[in-house]
């Protein structure tokens, strides 16, 4: 599934073809792929807004309008290609953005699960989803403090708090182990446990490893590329994902896999007890 540094590399590939353009027709293929509103309002209310500008709010792309605010989730394999207006329908495509330009911009999903919301624009922020996301990791409000009462009741394993997209948004499962390994903290350990230096060290190494993988186009794992033909290389710079059995980079014990609230979690026992 791709994560805050695959969402932002797809952001920032779109949005240099995309802004001011305006939208003629929507084609919507798989209904279920718009959460809201209906497909028939979804596509009457695209029809002559433009594209003014595309922005990312955790893992939500989010693309703003005249008028509206539309959010695309990417789910696991969710993509966005750009086509001519003559070219046919792709495999697994569905929804098609036509534009007056004779340009398209193509969602194609492999596995059906990336969702759409239309929103008005002055109350996007009001509503679901963005109402529910916790802090960006590059806030600078993202201190100790909030950490430390959003964990206080916590009495869940740290791997799986650092996914909840209501505390950070951005962390999914491979940056999750990446960051715990840093920090040298065990994805095992109870999140209401973590000491103020443990806190100060998430925070910190959540923006390191965000940041190098923002650089670096994203995370390439199995299926997922961010844009047709783009390949992220930061899996060249994993510690510990997908590295069972692998040597420690730091101590040499071998990595182990676990699993921690039905994910493959990667880290290591000397490292991170």
């Amino acid at each position: 599934m791709p994560e805050l540094p695959e969402v932002e590399t797809v952001k920032e590939s779109l949005k240099r073809k995309l802004l001011h353009k305006k939208i003629e027709n929507v084609v919507v293929y798989y209904p279920k792929i718009v959460a809201t509103p209906k497909v028939e309002e979804f596509i009457k209310d695209l029809k002559g807004e433009e594209i003014l500008d595309l922005q990312r709010r955790g893992k939500w792309l989010v693309f703003h309008l005249n008028h509206y605010v539309l959010l695309s989730h990417l789910r696991m394999e969710g993509k966005y290609f750009f086509r001519n207006v003559t070219e046919k329908q792709l495999p697994h495509e569905h929804v098609a953005f036509f534009f007056t330009d004779q340009s398209t911009l193509r969602y194609v999903d492999t596995r059906k699960f990336g969702r759409m919301y239309l929103l008005k624009k002055e109350e996007a922020e009001k509503q679901k989803p963005l109402c529910e996301l916790g802090k960006e990791p590059f806030d600078e409000t993202l201190e100790e403090r909030y950490l430390k009462n959003c964990y206080q009741k916590k009495q869940i394993p740290i791997k799986t708090v650092l996914l909840d997209q209501k505390i950070i948004v951005g962390i999914g499962n491979i940056y999750a182990d990446e960051i715990l390994f840093l920090s040298h903290i065990s994805p095992k350990k109870k999140a209401s446990s973590l000491t103020k230096k443990e806190r100060i060290s998430l925070i910190e190494n959540t923006k390191i490893v965000l940041q190098k993988a923002i650089e670096k186009g994203g995370t390439t794992i199995r299926t997922y590329t961010s844009e047709e033909g783009v390949h992220g290389k930061f899996q060249e710079e994993l510690y510990v994902h997908n590295h069972e059995n692998d040597p420690c980079p730091v101590c040499h014990e071998k990595i182990v896999k676990i699993k921690l609230g039905g994910r493959g979690t990667y880290y290591c026992p000397n490292c991170q007890k």
